[in-house]
């Protein structure tokens, strides 16, 4: 055990529904750390929004005056120095936000555990501070219909976007623990339940 509550991390493919089980887990009395969050928190300062622009040009800033996180996917999809790039921006202040959420977590009594909602868990090793980690595993075509109804995505963006990370086989297999998202929203969360319920029994003192 590192910590005085259970650290989880959370991972898995696009659309997998790690939305639905990071919801559940805050229900049950987790503090979520929740990477996306963090870095559109990141991308809407002004400082942000000042670099990419002069980055990229006005094309990549909407109508509102914010980031068009859109328009920046599909500069850096595939081009591995605008790639870099933006990470070097985002990436320090999500950690400075991940940090301080943290220690918050753990200080205070009424949290029985944090979760790392993070896409890169493994890819920028998040996963070394946690206590165990959990896979959402789901069928390609449900992750492709949710993204291509709820991000707008085009067929095929999902395994596109997927073969420039670690493999999800790979994964899951380094995870403690696999959540299946291939029914119901409440079938998905008795099982999270479950699974949570096993991570609390091996943390007695959370």
């Amino acid at each position: 055990m590192l910590h005085n509550k259970p650290v989880i991390g959370l991972c898995g493919g696009v659309g997998s529904g790690k939305s639905v089980v990071a919801r559940c887990l805050g229900g049950l009395g987790c503090g979520v750390i929740d990477s996306d969050a963090l870095s559109r928190e990141a991308m809407g300062l002004e400082s942000s929004v000042a670099q990419v622009r002069a980055w990229w040009g006005d094309g990549v800033i909407g109508e509102d005056g914010k980031v068009d996180r859109g328009a920046i996917g599909k500069i850096v999809f595939g081009d591995a120095e605008a790639k870099g790039m933006l990470e070097g921006l985002i990436h320090p202040l999500v950690e400075v936000g991940r940090e301080r959420l943290r220690a918050a977590y753990l200080a205070d009594d009424d949290v029985v555990g944090i979760v790392e909602d993070c896409p890169l868990l493994y890819e920028v090793g998040i996963d070394k501070g946690c206590d165990c980690v959990i896979f959402v595993r789901s069928r390609v075509s449900d992750r492709e219909g949710r993204v291509q109804k709820n991000r707008g995505w085009e067929a095929g963006e999902v395994v596109n976007r997927e073969n420039l990370q670690i493999a999800l086989d790979i994964k899951a297999k380094k995870a403690d623990y696999i959540v299946e998202n291939d029914s119901t929203v409440s079938e998905c969360e008795a099982r999270v339940r479950a699974i949570f319920s096993q991570i609390l029994h091996r943390y007695p003192q959370s």
